[in-house]
């Protein structure tokens, strides 16, 4: 189930992130609010976290924002390694509620947070029903099967 809800969590993300208009990633909806940019590179802080966890070598770091592709290059690779070591033999050093309930939750939290921030920049994501969607484990990559029944 943790593989799946981290191939959730990219299925959305890639979403979010895909066609992002020019300026996107400074776009600023209050004083005290995260912009795009900085939300998509704590993301990839998240599951360099979550790996860290998982290894058994707790460490938080926090990168600076990137350009928008770059952060979303760096934060797929960051939930690629992590789903890797999730797929391994190698044992988890932490509970997997532990990871759920911290950087999966999280992400899922800031990936919602980006594409409410697109609607409210006038680039809004489509609608979808998430139930039909094709997630699978393993499949956590900018990449995804296209949608299966979006709406407006």
């Amino acid at each position: 189930m943790l593989r799946h809800t981290v191939a959730t969590v990219a299925y959305r993300a890639a979403k979010a992130v895909r066609g992002a208009p020019a300026g996107f990633a400074e776009f600023q909806a209050c004083e005290s609010c995260r912009t795009p940019g900085k939300l998509l590179a704590h993301l990839g802080d998240l599951f360099d976290w979550g790996l860290s966890m998982a290894s058994g070598k707790p460490k938080w770091e926090e990168a600076p924002a990137l350009p928008w592709d770059e952060s979303a290059k760096r934060f797929f690779e960051a939930l690629h390694k992590f789903d890797d070591y999730l797929a391994s033999d190698a044992p988890l050093e932490c509970s997997a509620e532990g990871l759920f309930q911290g950087p999966v939750a999280d992400a899922l939290t800031h990936v919602g947070q980006i594409a409410y921030l697109r609607r409210l920049i006038g680039a809004p994501i489509r609608a979808e029903n998430y139930f039909k969607a094709a997630i699978a484990a393993g499949t956590v990559g900018m990449e995804q099967r296209p949608p299966k029944m979006e709406f407006d």
